[in-house]
This record gives C-alpha cells, structure tokens and sequence, in this order.
C-alpha cells in the first residue's frame, strides 16, 4: 500500500482560523476583559462567608433560625471574656465595669440576647478559678453584616477597659478571623507559588517566552473566576475557601493545558511545518484533549452541587468557572499568541550557558538553532535520545507487569489503611492559629468553665402545651442515658426550648446517640420538637452527606466512562481509569487521617489535632483530585490511542504513550503538587488539610499511577484493552474524539518496533519528528 504523503499540510479549519485570524486583535479584547474582570472581582472575598458546613433543609438549622428568632439570648454568637486578673470577677469594682459594658453593648445597633455572669449569676458564665466571666450576645445578619458588626465593635470593648480586660469570642469572631487569616494566606501564597512555577516552567522549557505563556492563561483564569464568583455572591451563599481552589486550579490547570499545546506546537515547527499549520495541527490534536480533559474535571466538579452545603457547592461554582476559563484561555487566547510568536516561541533561551558547558550537547543545540532554535533542548545536558528513560521504564514494568500490578495495588491499599479508622467531626476554633485571639478566647472558655460551655442541645418546642405537657416532656428528656442535665423549659407563648448538657464531648459518639434518642422522644400531641446545637448540626451534615453521596459518585462515574469511552472507543479503558483513579487517591485519604486525624507531624506542620475530619473535607477531596487524575489519564490514554490507530502495536502504543506523555505529565504535577503545597502553608487547618493532601494525590497519581500501574494493567489486558462490541464501535467511529487525525488505511511511514527520531520537550519528556502523524 502507498505511504501517506506528508508533503502536504494539512488544511486551516474553521476553528483555527476563528481564533487566529486577527491575534492582535484577539490578545487585545483579552487584556480589555482582564481589565475589566479586575474591577468586576474586586472585593470578592469580604463578600464571602467561612460557614456553609450546615445543610440548610436539616432540622438543625430550622431550630437555630427559630431560636435566633424567638430567643436570641440562647443562640450567643459573641462571647466578651472578662478577665479581672487577681481581683476576681465578684469585685465591686469588676462588677461595675462589667455592668457598664454591658449595657453598651445593649446599646449598640445590630445587637440582642445580652446577658452576663454579673447579670444572671450564672455559674456556666464564671470560670471555675474566679478570675473569668462571660458577656453573651447575639449579632444580627448575615455572616456579612455580621462581620462588619464585629468590625465596629471590636475598638470600643477590646482590650484593656478600666480593672478588665476583654477578649472577642464566639462563632461569629472565630469565622471573621479565619476568612481574614484565608486572604493573607492566600496572598503569600502566591507570592510563594508564582516565582517557584515560573522557574519550574522555564526548566522544563527552556525558554523565558514559553514559560511566561502557562503564567498568562493561569492569571486570566483565576481573575476570570474572581469575577464569576463575585457575580455569584449577589445570588447566593459563597465560601471564602473556594479562593484556594480557584488560584491553586487556576495554575495547575492552566499550566498543564499550556503545557500540552505549547509541546505539541513546538513539535510541529520542528517537523518543518508553518507557524499557521502548526497551530492548525495543535488545536486539532492537543487542542482537543484539552477541551476534553477540562470535561472531565468540570465533571468531577460538578459532582458537589448535589450536596446542600454551600461550602460543598461553592467549591463547583469555583471549580467549574476556572477550569472552563482555563482550557478557553488556552484553546483561544494561546493560539493567537502562538501565531504572533511563532519560531521565537524559543527565545531566551536562559540555560544555554549550561548547554554549552556539556560538550556532548553542544552539536545537537548548535544544529537546533540553526534550524531556528525549535530542536533545542529544554534540559542541560539531555541525551542524544530523551525520553528513553520512559521508554525503558515502560518496558520494564511491562515484562514484570503482574508483579507490578499486584504491588503498587497493595501498596497504595496499605497507604489507605487509615482511612478505615476515620472520625468526622466539625470544624471549630482549632482551625485557626494558636495565637488567633478567637481561639485563645474558645480555648480559655472550654478549658476553664465548667459543663462545656458550648456544647450544649437546644431542644424547640412549638405548640399551645401546658405546663403539664412542657414537665412532662423535660421528664421524659431526663431519663435519656446520654443527659448529664436539662434546663428550662423557656416559654414564650407558643415556642419554648430546653437547654441539655450532654455526657463526654460535645460532638462524640454519646453526643450524637443523644440527637437521634432526642428526635426519637414520644412528646406530647401538641408540641412539636426539633434538636439543634454542635452535635445536631453535625448529625444533620453526615445524614446530608450521606443521602447525596450515592448520586455525586453515579454522576462522577458514568460521565467519566461515557467520556473516556468517546475518547477512546473502548469499554474496558473507562472502567480501568475509574478503578485507578480512585486507587491513586488511597494515599491522600490515609494520610489525610494518620496526619491531621490522629496528629503525627503536628508540630512540623504547625496545626491542632482535633481528634476527627471535617465532615465535607473528603468530598471535596475526593471530586478535586478525582477530576485531576482524570486530567493526566487523558493527556496519556489520548497519546497511546492516537499511537495504536497509527501502528496497531498495543504494547508498542502503551510504550510510545508512556515515552511521549511521561515527562510532562510528571512536569505538570510537580507544578500544581508546588501551587497545592503553598496552599498548604496556610494557618487555618482545612486549607493546609486541602492543600497537602491533594499535593499529594497528584505526585502519586503522576509517578506511581500513570508510570507504574497503567502499563502494568494495560499489558496484562492485552489487545482485549480496545475492545467493543459492534454497535458501541459503530457509535465512536461517529461520534468519538481523539487526540489524533483518523487514522489513514494506509501502510505506517515507520515500523511499530522503531521509535521515531525524538528531541526533549519537559521532564524527560519527547517531540517527535515528521515520521509522526501529525499529518495525514
């Protein structure tokens, strides 16, 4: 049969002249909307909240808004601790400060519920050393107005006042303080995460232009994303932590799809073809594994607005909004940059002084730039044939390939072994910093008073009941075997509540039996009851939770085989990329527990074991790093199917694959893993969690997953890896995607068993040359 004549460029489509018509043009409409998504996101994050763990259908959070409500001294979301020093609180001259502050805190606008140890006598309100009392209010608002309550508050009480001095408390200075400490973590982790990317890249590129290209669509997608979320907040409740997810997605993501497209067009000038053709042939192959990888992690994404939680939820509005933003940044605006570079897409080259120190380099750098500078290689000192490392692993772990298998899978499932001893829990003051002034306020309270101040259940009682009904229902409370003590009831005509203390903690396991013995109580047929307080609003999260979880995971699972399936055209790839996908995630949820759970390395990472993980931190976990392992599993599935359309060779495909993708998806997740773990450096404990713990699940994903475990498994199916059965094949050939052209019935240019002539591109990554079909 005849070769394929590769003369011949392939012709412009309509999408790349679309987007490469008039590059100027382009680039300049996009500096003009980044300006303005500067503006438009201005401010964003003081519009945010730090709450959202509450489902707002349970039964927790119908009793606390009536409460609120109804009676607003019960719900405290201000706690002034009064210290006396060695006067004690009962004295006349603490007393009568005390009583003064008081009073103008009842004075202050957006203030209710006052109340005091030297109003009440309280003995929950007094420290049990006499030194301490409490001033308990309720600010009103949303958690916006409440902060800015906080704000104008804090000047006038805190501090030292007269014999006194007074600390800020309670939930509502806990989560201004820590949506404080998130932006100024935030900030520097950027400034950390830019400059270290920045060498990163121009290391893997070995170029200054090529390297300031990922920067540039990851800084138009977080800004993007800014914009979006600060539009979403004038509709809805939006988490200050989703800002994490959108710089760390915006420049893991961005980097990766720039990385992909830069590669491959500058294999294409390399081959010889045309500014305009490469980047025909780029948007063409790359191009769309790129918008088909930001599907897929879109997908995953999406998954968390089936949960109630807008701290879930928030972090889908982010997700999505970036990495769409991404991938169009990098199939729109990179183009036309492209088209304006061309050749000079090479220039400045900063590490040619250490090329020219290899002597066995210096003739083939020497003959790249005569050639334009395309061939130059990315890695001083690289060898006459990069990519032979991956080339070599691939065929090791494909003749020991049960060996491999079986290993890594218990490897990874032993790194996972501490998941299976997992305790979820709320998320408290022990978040933030030990010097936080919220904190030191909770810690002096909860160490110091006595009955676990805060700790409590609010059991509401709503209906015309009688005295009869109210002490019959507070007997039948009493008798549960998980009550320590029952206060009240507080009538106020139809409503009324009872205050109970429960044994142990506050969020245990006898804390929790206690919610649902509560909610099981037979009452009187004209009251009826509804259980709120830190043990109930955790109940209700985990019920939340659990009720949406089985629909989060079917959307995740049968989008991502009915994607990877049109990729690919084969049944058997989908379901091995869902099972290692979730195996390379064993790693993060296991360290997840022995680290921040059961709190080894505490005192190297600088946080507050609180014995359980926050109860949406795995979800949103699982769905961020999910949809990540699928953005590398795409960039390697889509080289291999591309190779084994061309050669027909499976293990050859698998090896090609492995060879042509392995340096730069390992380059890509050593940059996001840098961006995650400056992430990680924040203060507050579920960010530094998040940060890490995806880290983590990236490298493992990247080095252990994508290099060891898929050739392994790809090896062992055989050429049964393609199959389908006639009517699914028949639906791909119309409908499916790929990275490369269809492939031509044609004789190969080059036998499966000979490797094409390469040149360096990433971390010990490969280009190809023209005997490649990047032309057909």
């Amino acid at each position: 049969m005849p070769e394929v004549n590769r003369s011949v460029p392939p012709p412009v489509g309509g999408w790349t002249r679309f987007v490469t018509a008039r590059p100027r043009l382009a680039l300049l409409a996009a500096l003009v909307i980044t300006a303005l998504t500067v503006f438009a996101g201005s401010g964003v994050a003081d519009r945010m909240g730090s709450g959202g763990w509450q489902a707002p259908d349970a039964e927790s959070t119908y009793a606390t808004e009536v409460l609120a409500r109804e009676f607003p001294a019960s719900q405290p979301n201000l706690l002034l601790l009064v210290d006396s020093g060695s006067a004690g609180v009962d004295d006349p001259a603490v007393a009568a400060e005390a009583a003064r502050l008081t009073e103008r805190l009842k004075a202050e606008p957006g203030i209710s519920g006052v109340g005091s140890y030297w109003e009440t006598a309280s003995p929950a309100l007094r420290s049990e050393d006499g030194k301490e009392a409490i001033i308990a209010a309720r600010i009103g608002g949303d958690e916006k107005t409440a902060g800015e309550t906080l704000d104008r508050l804090a000047p006038a009480f805190a501090g030292e006042r007269g014999p006194v001095t007074v600390s800020l408390g309670g939930p509502v200075a806990v989560q201004h303080e820590m949506q404080t400490i998130i932006q100024e973590d935030l900030l520097r982790a950027e400034l950390i995460a830019l400059p270290v990317t920045l060498v990163l890249l121009v290391m893997v590129f070995g170029s200054a232009v090529a390297a300031m290209l990922p920067l540039a669509v990851g800084i138009v997608a977080i800004l993007g994303t800014n914009a979006v979320l600060r539009g979403l907040t004038e509709f809805t409740d939006v988490s200050v932590f989703a800002m994490n997810l959108t710089t760390a997605l915006g420049l893991g993501l961005a980097i990766d799809y720039a990385l992909f497209i830069v590669r491959r067009f500058r294999e294409e000038l390399a081959a010889g073809a045309d500014t305009r053709t490469a980047v025909g042939t780029t948007l063409r192959t790359a191009g769309r594994t790129v918008l088909f990888s930001a599907l897929t992690v879109a997908v995953s994404l999406s998954a968390m607005l089936v949960f109630p939680q807008y701290f879930l939820r928030s972090f889908a509005y982010a997700g999505i909004a970036v990495v769409l933003l991404a991938a169009a940044a990098a199939l729109i605006l990179l183009p036309a940059a492209l088209v304006l570079l061309g050749p000079r897409i090479n220039a400045l080259d900063l590490r040619r002084v250490l090329r020219r120190r290899k002597k066995a380099a210096a003739g083939a750098d020497a003959a790249g730039a005569a050639a334009g500078g395309a061939g130059a290689s990315p890695i001083a000192g690289a060898d006459a044939s990069p990519g032979r490392g991956w080339a070599w692993l691939g065929a090791l772990v494909m003749r020991r390939a049960p060996v491999f298998a079986i290993v890594t899978t218990v490897g990874l499932l032993l790194l996972g072994l501490p998941f299976l001893g997992v305790k979820f829990g709320t998320a408290d003051d022990r978040q933030l910093p030990a010097s936080a002034e919220s904190r030191v306020v909770q810690e002096h309270i909860r160490d110091g008073f006595p009955g676990s101040p805060g700790g409590g259940l609010e059991v509401l009682a709503e209906g015309q009941g009688s005295p009869a009904d109210h002490a019959a229902l507070k007997g039948r409370i009493e008798q549960l075997p998980g009550v320590l003590r029952v206060d009240g009831p507080v009538v106020d005509g139809p409503v009324a509540y009872y205050s109970v203390l429960p044994k142990g903690e506050a969020v245990g396991g006898q804390a929790q039996q206690l919610v649902r013995d509560l909610r099981a109580l037979p009452s009187a047929s004209s009251l009826d009851t509804s259980v709120t307080g830190t043990a109930a609003v955790l109940v209700d999260s985990k019920d939340a939770i659990a009720d949406r979880l089985p629909w989060a995971l079917a959307i995740i699972v049968v989008v991502t085989l009915l994607l990877v399936f049109l990729l690919t055209g084969s049944v058997l790839i989908p379901l091995q990329a869902v099972v290692l996908n979730a195996l390379s995630l064993t790693a993060m949820f296991g360290a997840v527990v022995w680290v921040f759970q059961d709190g080894n390395l505490s005192g190297l990472l600088a946080f507050t074991s609180t014995g359980d993980i926050e109860t949406t931190l795995p979800v949103l976990m699982f769905c961020v790093a999910f949809g990540l392992s699928m953005d590398y599993g795409v960039f390697l599935i889509s080289r291999i199917k591309e190779e084994y359309d061309r050669t027909g060779d499976h293990e050859h495909s698998v090896t090609f694959g492995l060879r042509h993708t392995g340096g730069l998806i390992t380059a890509a997740a050593v940059i996001l893993a840098v961006v995650m773990v400056a992430i990680g450096t924040s203060r507050v404990t579920n960010t530094k969690m998040l940060g890490l713990g995806i880290a983590l699940a990236v490298l493992m994903d990247a080095m252990v997953v994508r290099s060891l475990l898929v050739p392994a498994v790809m090896k062992l199916m055989g050429r049964s890896t393609w199959w389908a059965p006639a009517p699914l094949r028949a639906f791909h050939r119309r409908f499916g995607l790929s990275e490369g052209e269809a492939a031509p019935a044609v004789t190969p240019a080059a036998p499966p068993d000979r490797e094409p002539t390469v040149e360096a591109e990433g971390i010990s990554g490969a280009r190809r040359d023209i005997g490649e079909p990047a032309r057909r």
